[in-house]
């Protein structure tokens, strides 16, 4: 039995090009690009949790003028010359000096260690290695988790939410019968507040970005050479 709503996981689904999820991924990375236009070339930048897909997807594989390191626990396959793979741990990135790379880029991945320590120093470190960046994350507060697909499932206590995904899938997870699998499954996700990313990256500007008026995610960015984007996004840290 499927407790999410199914056509949650279509509006979801990343390989889709024509999906909610997709389209909100275009957008936004209009928003970086803007930010990016003006800075210098050969352009080095440090992708926590990315992949080769996303960046063929948003037309920069391949480019001459661009050199991406997508960082993960385990590497992808190298396909283009320009995306270089790494095995890597967001939370420690010590195989990078200080301000090694012009821009780290990171798209919800975040939310995904567990616990607020494993976020502060993932946040740490992405200001270390780099000049400015780019982290985006969903909201703590907006009412349709995004990776469970269940309205309110992060409100929810623990326990709860560790039974029903025993029993059910649960967006992009489950069933898992297995109690310490299924635990581990949830709390590994761990969505941020406003508030909580402005303690991380203090200074930064947060960049709401929203649906039917309510905050969906979070863009945090730093250090680029104007701090926000020609757009229709509106600064917004009441979350």
């Amino acid at each position: 039995m499927d407790l999410s709503i199914p056509s949650i996981r279509q509006l979801a689904e990343g390989k889709n090009p024509n999906s909610f999820s997709n389209r909100f991924r275009a957008r936004r990375f209009r928003q970086f690009e803007a930010l990016v236009a003006s800075l210098p070339r050969p352009l080095r930048i440090l992708d926590v949790g990315g992949t080769n897909e996303f960046w063929k997807n948003r037309g920069w594989a391949g480019r001459s003028d661009v050199q991406i390191f997508s960082l993960n626990l385990v590497a992808e396959e190298q396909r283009h010359e320009n995306i270089t793979p790494l095995t890597g741990d967001a939370t420690d990135l010590a195989q990078f000096a200080d301000g090694s790379f012009e821009v780290a880029f990171s798209n919800s991945v975040i939310e995904h260690l567990f616990t607020f320590e494993q976020q502060r120093r993932m946040a740490s470190e992405i200001q270390r290695v780099s000049k400015s960046f780019w982290v985006q994350t969903p909201n703590y507060w907006f009412p349709m988790e995004p990776h469970f697909h269940v309205p309110g499932w992060q409100w929810m206590p623990l326990n709860l939410r560790v039974s029903l995904i025993r029993r059910w899938r649960c967006g992009w997870r489950g069933p898992c019968p297995d109690p310490a699998r299924a635990r581990n499954l949830v709390q590994e996700v761990r969505l941020m507040t406003g508030r909580e990313l402005q303690v991380l990256f203090p200074g930064a500007t947060l960049l709401p970005e929203r649906f039917c008026g309510l905050v969906k995610s979070w863009i945090v960015i730093g250090g680029f050479p104007m701090d926000r984007p020609k757009s229709d996004m509106q600064k917004d840290t009441r979350s």
